[in-house]
């Protein structure tokens, strides 16, 4: 089958179509015939070599897919036929994937089988880490940084639907009306404005606070947190160190965890993909909370795809169609 490797640590041009073998399935395993492939920041950290597949993922990139199910092994809750999303530990950007069946969930209803593939690793990601871990509840504040990313996108909606107040920082007018569209209450223009003092002065500060830049705005998001404030990382776009006096965060009562997802344990991603399934899933199927699509290229354009990703010039997710 075709697939989409990095020849070796580089920028978008070093991505390369290869024919490599489909993975063998074990018990348990479907195989996926992808119809899209979600491309995420993470795939562009995997291609500049900073972000390895764990061991026994394939080589080649991608972290979410869908698709129909092809092959499906005993107990693994799927039949041939079946339309699912998945989410995954690397793969996704081919022709065809295996996952442990247990990772994939039915196409909601309502929602085109490609669009899907812009679900998986967005809502689980937005679960784990801003309601399992930083237990975000209704009426609490939740700042999103990066509001207009596919993380964002779906961060905002989940937020709003289990009855949050959302904040986000977003660098255009264009990409803070597409927040604002999304339910998001406080729109906070980062080139040009102090978020810790907006988060403050419009909502008292953030309860919640889901961080994808790191480093630098480490000692703000404290400074921006209410009393007993959690503050949920999953990225570090900001490549310098981190600095944070912890006598602000004692005063706060406040929490930082650090996350990355495919790097959990098997029964980890089970488990949030299990809870994805009961609690987010029938939100997606009503229309609550939907995928938001940018664009999409031919699997053969993955270069020009990760290059749209690292200008973030897009709002929502990008798909790459086999």
């Amino acid at each position: 089958m075709k697939a989409i490797i990095a020849t070796s640590p580089g920028d978008a041009s070093v991505l390369s179509v290869v024919d490599v073998e489909v993975p063998e399935p074990g018990p348990g395993d479907i195989v996926i015939d992808v119809a899209a492939a979600g491309v995420n920041r993470a795939d562009v950290a995997q291609r500049q070599g900073a972000y390895p597949p764990p061991a026994g993922a394939p080589a080649w990139l991608g972290l979410e897919a869908s698709g129909r199910v092809s092959w499906a092994g005993p107990g693994s809750g799927h039949s041939v036929g079946d339309e699912v999303c998945a989410l995954l530990s690397g793969g996704g950007y081919a022709e065809q994937v295996v996952v442990d069946g247990r990772l994939a969930l039915p196409v909601p209803a309502g929602v085109a089988l490609a669009d899907a593939a812009a679900l998986m690793e967005t809502v689980c990601t937005v679960w784990s880490n801003v309601f399992q871990l930083a237990g975000l509840q209704p009426g609490e504040n939740l700042l999103v940084h990066g509001g207009s990313s596919g993380i964002g996108t779906t961060a905002i909606q989940m937020g709003v639907e289990f009855g949050a107040r959302v904040a986000v920082t977003a660098s255009t007018l264009e990409k803070l009306e597409a927040c604002r569209r999304l339910g998001a209450e406080v729109l906070i223009n980062y080139r040009t404005e102090d978020f810790v003092q907006r988060v403050k002065d419009d909502l008292g500060g953030a309860d919640v606070i889901l961080d994808m830049v790191g480093g630098s705005y480490l000692a703000r998001n404290v400074h921006a947190l209410r009393t007993n404030g959690r503050i949920a990382n999953i990225a570090s776009m900001d490549p310098s160190p981190g600095e944070l006096d912890f006598r602000y965060l004692m005063r706060k009562r406040g929490t930082i965890r650090s996350t990355s997802l495919r790097a959990r344990p098997l029964a980890e991603r089970v488990a949030i993909v299990t809870d994805v399934r009961e609690h987010v899933w029938p939100r997606v199927a009503d229309g609550s909370i939907r995928p938001i699509v940018h664009t999409t290229f031919p699997l053969a354009e993955a270069t020009e795809a990760h290059r749209l990703m690292e200008s973030s010039d897009h709002i929502g997710k990008i798909l790459l169609i086999p």
